[in-house]
């Protein structure tokens, strides 16, 4: 976040494993997001959320904050800061109070949510997130606020995101060798979520599947709630690594025949051609086939998704043996830079029998040119993060300026009585 008198201005830090990307936005009067700001630098130091070299890190941090205050014209003094590695995890649970004074306070919220995440978690690890799904007060369920509703007892159905804290800490260490506070650290695929999906979609049922360059973050959504989140911790590079093995090239070659000849389906018969990739390996000259590229990346995506489609359905075997929704009705929607390859939403739509859309950005202005590509999707999602908190500030100040204007009219009165 940037300190301005005049302006509500949010940034977000997405620390991924190819790329560093700083996000500079203001938060508008109709609680819209405006772009001012970008900042891209190459990913060094960090591979699948882990961090291997802290000094090589924070200057590829430094670099990219550079670039977006001068784009932005701004000083960032803190960030959103988002984060997915293989040690992220997923619970589902409950908490149960008794209503204190026959209708919900706020202090039966709060105490309901504590009891829900005084669970026994994994050795070194830590809460990143409480999710409350839903309430359920005597008999009725389905309530999203119980907030002033009357009755004996509260359940909360609740989604815990946990992440290892050494983990988290060392990120939050790297970005503040950077003179630079940490507003918030959350998880990757609930900020793609939140930058790509629609309400209409949590509502019947999805699954988001964001495809990094070191990981996969996917969560599924049903009945408005989100069900199930979890991070692969194999995407883009690993695609690479297979076309590196394959023909005998370097990593950046690979990479680049990637981008520039990749497809997840092989072309009808007869069209497939020789790769003549001389003008990207310029010491000798090299070709190789089309056809023999495209099953080189299909058979890994097939496998990536296959798998992901595999807990899909364990999600919903438990779902529907508890008696709850559990059906994929919006099908399944792509994004991430891995979600670019040519051809992938035919090709996953074979493997999940769904429909599927490749997702961009959604509900953003400004400088977003580039921005609204399936690559951007995670850092844009830490800028709505933001904007909720300045939401949240603005619900507050309206209600604290509700009760002083009830305290000035009793006041008033008692000055007109006596």
């Amino acid at each position: 976040m940037i300190i301005s008198k005049d302006r509500k201005l949010v940034v977000g830090l997405e620390i991924g494993t190819t790329k560093v990307v700083t996000l500079v936005g203001e938060v508008l009067i109709d609680n819209t997001i405006k772009i001012i700001g970008l900042g891209v630098s190459k990913s060094k130091g960090i591979d699948k959320g882990r961090i291997n070299n802290l000094d090589a890190l924070v200057s590829s941090i430094q670099e990219s904050i550079n670039k977006a205050e001068t784009m932005s014209d701004c000083r960032i003094s803190s960030v959103y800061l988002s984060l997915s590695n293989k040690h992220i995890n997923c619970y589902n649970e409950i908490g149960i109070v008794p209503i204190s004074e026959n209708e919900v306070t706020k202090e039966d919220l709060e105490n309901v949510i504590h009891i829900a995440k005084s669970i026994q978690i994994l050795n070194e690890h830590h809460i990143l997130h409480v999710i409350p799904q839903e309430y359920l007060i005597d008999q009725q369920s389905g309530i999203k606020n119980p907030i002033g509703l009357s009755g004996i007892r509260m359940q909360v159905k609740a989604h815990l995101i946990t992440c290892h804290q050494n983990i988290t800490k060392n990120i939050i260490k790297a970005v503040e060798k950077c003179d630079l506070k940490v507003d918030q650290v959350i998880f990757s695929g609930l900020a793609s979520s939140k930058a790509v999906l629609t309400e209409d979609e949590c509502k019947f049922g999805v699954c988001m599947i964001d495809i990094g360059g070191g990981t996969i973050d996917f969560t599924i959504y049903i009945d408005g709630s989100i069900q199930y989140s979890q991070v692969i911790p194999y995407a883009g590079n690993i695609v690479t690594s297979d076309i590196s093995y394959a023909f005998s090239t370097s990593y950046n070659d690979a990479e680049n025949i990637k981008i520039k000849y990749g497809s997840t389906t092989k072309p009808i018969l007869g069209s497939s051609k020789n790769i003549d990739y001389s003008n990207i390996h310029e010491n000798f000259q090299k070709t190789l086939q089309q056809d023999a590229l495209i099953e080189v990346i299909e058979s890994r995506y097939i496998e990536l998704l296959s798998l992901i489609k595999d807990k899909i359905i364990k999600v919903q075997k438990k779902l529907h043996q508890k008696g709850e929704k559990y059906e994929l009705l919006s099908g399944i929607v792509l994004t991430g830079g891995g979600s670019k390859i040519s051809c992938l939403k035919e090709c996953a739509e074979k493997i999940f029998h769904k429909p599927v859309r490749i997702a961009k950005p959604i509900n953003i202005s400004g400088l977003i040119e580039n921005i609204t590509e399936p690559d951007y999707s995670t850092v844009v999602g830490l800028l709505h993060y933001g904007k909720e908190f300045y939401i949240n500030i603005e619900n507050k100040k309206m209600h604290n300026s509700f009760i002083e204007k009830i305290f000035q009219k009793i006041n008033n009165w008692f000055k007109k009585e006596f």
